[in-house]
């Protein structure tokens, strides 16, 4: 198996949750509806905001990926919903299914033996769609291991 296969192997791998992340699917199986908006102890933002903020910044990372007129979020702002921004019901599984679809579009172009995982992005030298990938599944990885310790702390398991 060539070595580059066995990258795009190991990037799929993460980007699924695989290993020792615990898979987003997982961390949201059976939450309690009554708690998205809820904040546990301590935290500025609530269950569903975690997972908004996952949705935008890894909607913004393969935005940056494919779009040669990316143009960047102001930080810390633009990655987060507003601090008053509640869901309902539907906006939890829009979220829910944005972020599948993103992962879908990630799992996509590491997939496509077309990809040069390790060429500079052709609008942003100095960052490869390597790092772009492994900058998502690292993020991923650790927002949703906070929401599952989270829910721990909220008994919401």
């Amino acid at each position: 198996m060539a070595s580059d296969d066995v990258v795009r192997q190991q990037l799929l791998f993460l980007l699924q949750g695989g290993g020792a992340h615990m898979p987003l699917e997982k961390a949201v199986a059976d939450f309690p509806p009554a708690l998205m908006n809820s904040r546990p102890p301590h935290v500025s933002y609530s269950f569903w905001q975690l997972l908004e903020h996952i949705r935008i910044a890894q909607w913004d990372i393969l935005d940056f990926i494919r779009n040669p007129h990316y143009q960047e979020l102001s930080w810390p702002e633009g990655y987060w919903p507003a601090p008053d921004a509640v869901a309902d019901a539907e906006a939890w599984q829009t979220t829910l299914r944005q972020i599948g679809d993103d992962t879908q579009a990630l799992i996509a172009i590491v997939q496509d033996p077309a990809t040069d995982l390790y060429a500079d992005l052709p609008h942003a030298a100095g960052y490869t769609i390597l790092r772009e990938i492994l900058l998502v599944a690292d993020h991923n990885a650790y927002h949703v291991g906070e929401f599952a310790i989270l829910r721990q702390i909220m008994n919401a398991w």
